[in-house]
């Protein structure tokens, strides 16, 4: 229990130096918000008329403080662009962004486990070997080439779908898993091919102890070996990894919706940034921080009831 304190207690001040940082990272970028908000009628005196009018004549840690508190409240304020709450633009573009870092880490899963299990099975084989060598292409591939690859393939050449024709799921939820699904092999590919590496070396590692040898001399086959005393031992470690994977789809998620034409959080995101809406950009980058130290501290409770030596120390 004080192991799960302690990260819950970790988890909390995470998220608050996140969001610190966050919000002070917005106030240096070049640029006024009350700028951009006036467009062609800026003028330095309407320009600051606007800014005490947004409260930025106070200091920033005071304006930090009104900002987290509302935030924490439910109230994220107002978009300078749109003049919308900015809970509502993030909510309604969030699902999207979610179901594609979801699908994403669900192909990752159902690939690389039988995939890293059968070169660990076949270690130093013609089929361990071909795929040690795709492996390392898919890792050097970045996620947005391999989108372009998909969208000319799938969408141009063979027209399985219509880039940038985003098709929503209450219009047709069939196509709207289609639209999405290539984007998630876009995020994916580079995770399957990390995940299916430590998967192996963590079996292989698993394999070479004494206690897999005293298994083979009761008659066990490496098979019955590897099923039922190796894998569960090596998937310790590559539970921690999927975590980070489930964490850095978000990030793969946000540069692919560029690609695809996804209406996400990522597009949103970076329109903020461009257009100096930082509410909306802040309230987005907290989320994001947050959906990261989640996933991170769900990893280390199941690594804890995995392996007892971390209660122990």
């Amino acid at each position: 229990m004080k192991y799960v304190l302690r990260k819950l207690l970790t988890l909390i001040i995470t998220l608050f130096i996140v969001s610190l940082l966050a919000f002070l990272a917005f106030q240096v970028i070049p640029g006024s918000p009350a700028s951009s908000m006036l467009g062609t009628n800026a003028t330095p005196e309407k320009v600051a008329e606007l800014e005490a009018e947004l409260g930025f004549d106070d200091p920033v840690l005071v304006r930090y403080a009104r900002w987290a508190t509302d935030f924490v409240k439910g109230d994220w304020g107002m978009s300078y662009q749109y003049n919308l709450p900015v809970k509502d633009m993030v909510v309604e573009k969030l699902p999207v962004t979610m179901t594609l870092v979801l699908m994403g880490f669900a192909i990752t899963v159902a690939a690389s486990f039988p995939i890293g299990i059968a070169t660990a099975k076949r270690a130093g084989g013609k089929l361990d070997r071909a795929i040690t060598v795709l492996n390392q292409l898919c890792m050097s591939i970045p996620p947005v080439f391999v989108g372009i690859l998909l969208c000319f393939v799938f969408g141009i050449t063979l027209r399985i779908f219509m880039p940038g024709n985003f098709v929503s799921f209450q219009q047709s939820p069939g196509q709207f898993f289609l639209y999405m699904l290539f984007p998630a092999l876009s995020v994916a590919l580079s995770r399957i091919a990390m995940t299916v590496k430590m998967l192996r070396s963590s079996i292989l590692d698993e394999m070479n102890k004494d206690y897999i040898r005293t298994a083979f001399s009761r008659g066990r086959t490496r098979s019955d070996a590897m099923k039922q005393h190796a894998l569960k031992n090596a998937m310790i470690p590559v539970i921690a990894f999927l975590a980070v994977t489930a964490a850095e789809l978000v990030g793969g998620s946000i540069v692919v919706e560029q690609v695809f034409a996804v209406p996400g959080i990522g597009r949103l995101l970076l329109a903020a940034i461009g257009a100096r809406d930082f509410p909306v950009a802040q309230a987005i980058v907290v989320i994001l921080a947050a959906w990261v130290v989640v996933v991170n501290f769900i990893a280390d409770i199941l690594y804890q009831y995995m392996d007892p030596r971390i209660r122990i120390r």
